[in-house]
């Protein structure tokens, strides 16, 4: 990744440049309110800051690669190699992931906080809680990926699948709104869906919406949300080494 250095640095200035869009744009819906959605001003544009940069951790393409290796026929390949394929995958995204973080989410956020108002916490308790949730965060939406690219071995072309899935992640995990401001029974709705535990709750840990005994309960969201998702990941990839389908290669 190092290697194509260009895309490595406009990758942090799009980062910046989309926190700096939403930055000014919250700014303008907050006016002169201190508060909305349970968020002050400074909590809204330390969320907008923490919730990209933490993308750059948890986002990853194994939904595409993995439905290309099921075109071209490679996957017949990994099949036979004495490894499980889902676990590669898995930590193929983690070693990308740590990538991201290390040299593009750790000095973005310096970067970022340098130029807009953000309020970092204090307590170290926080920042370990909000490192463990990151990590699950990667987690769950490396599982929905998966589950996504395992569904080329029934559909063939599942790209129209993939760009709803990116839809749903960015919009119902709080990326782009916060969940606090989506009306009530939106809200309802989402809590059954896995999402919320990508970005929302740990951004509300980070900027301290979520605090004391609130912190275990919404890491318990995700501890949850993770073992759940096993399942249907397991069956799906149990029914997809039966189904494959060769389309050139």
């Amino acid at each position: 990744m190092l290697a194509y250095r260009v895309n490595y640095y406009s990758g942090i200035i799009i980062y910046a440049l989309n926190i700096g869009a939403y930055y000014f744009l919250w700014k303008a819906i907050y006016g002169a309110q201190e508060s909305l959605g349970g968020m002050t001003v400074t909590q809204m544009t330390t969320y907008v800051a923490v919730s990209w940069m933490a993308r750059a951790f948890y986002f990853n393409n194994l939904d595409r690669e993995i439905a290309n290796e099921i075109k071209d026929g490679s996957v017949a390949i990994q099949f036979i190699r004495p490894y499980n394929y889902i676990v590669v995958k898995m930590m193929q995204g983690l070693g990308e992931g740590l990538f991201r973080f290390a040299l593009f989410s750790v000095p973005g956020m310096v970067i970022v906080s340098l130029l807009f108002p953000v309020e970092l916490p204090t307590d170290p308790f926080v920042w370990g809680m909000f490192l463990l949730m990151l990590f699950f965060s990667f987690l769950i939406n490396s599982q929905i990926n998966i589950i996504t690219g395992l569904f080329a071995f029934f559909l063939e072309n599942n790209e129209g699948l993939m760009r709803m899935k990116r839809v749903a992640v960015d919009l119902f995990s709080g990326l782009v709104v916060p969940m606090s401001f989506f009306p009530g029974w939106a809200q309802e709705l989402m809590n059954l869906l896995p999402f919320q535990a990508i970005t929302y709750l740990p951004g509300a840990v980070f900027t301290g919406k979520t605090a004391g005994g609130g912190v275990y309960h919404v890491l318990g969201i995700q501890l949850i949300w993770f073992a759940v998702l096993i399942v249907p990941l397991y069956v799906l990839w149990r029914a997809s080494r039966t189904r494959l389908f060769v389309q050139g290669g």
